[in-house]
């Protein structure tokens, strides 16, 4: 069952999804000493722990490694919503509460994702590009655009061998 990232992991991953480069140790530490006392140690083994469950890939450079996001903060949150809405016995209810839940905004964008995914119904004009920064994009045919990780969405850190001994932190799908 996916669950969230810890709280150090998270600021650690929204960093390297954000910059949406292979980034190092040192940058990621000083990013985030510009909000909290942390240790270069401790970034170091949260980067490692996040490449060991399949989050981050990475590649040497020199003494040290550049680390980079294995999919894409959409697909994460995908995920999660994907496991948490399959936890119903009322699928149908589930969502209805959900859609009841979101802003108008929120309520827009679902709206456009849904006419993305199944194209302009007949006479109606296709969808205009939806970025929402940079994670998800369309093009004129109503298509989504591929992750800039050249991933596919549904690859989660499970599907490429990444297991958690961390209960509190683990990829969005265990192996079932």
């Amino acid at each position: 069952m996916p669950r969230p990232l810890g709280e150090l992991e998270d600021a650690v991953m929204t960093r390297v999804w954000k910059w949406n480069r292979p980034v190092t140790v040192r940058e990621v530490l000083e990013d985030l000493q510009r909000e909290r006392s942390i240790a270069y140690t401790t970034v170091m083994t949260v980067l490692d722990n996040l490449h060991q469950k399949g989050w981050v890939r990475r590649e040497a450079e020199g003494r040290a490694y550049r680390y980079e996001a294995v999919s894409t903060r959409a697909s994460y949150a995908a995920a999660l919503m994907n496991e948490a809405w399959s936890q119903s016995d009322n699928a149908a209810a589930a969502l209805v509460a959900f859609f009841g839940m979101m802003s108008e905004e929120q309520q827009q964008a679902l709206h456009d994702a849904v006419r993305i995914v199944q194209g302009p119904r007949p006479g109606e004009t296709a969808a205009a590009p939806v970025d929402t920064a940079g994670e998800a994009a369309a093009d004129t045919t109503g298509e989504a655009a591929a992750d800039t990780t050249g991933e596919a969405a549904a690859d989660t850190p499970a599907e490429t061998g990444g297991e958690s001994s961390d209960e509190t932190a683990a990829p969005p799908q265990e192996p079932r």
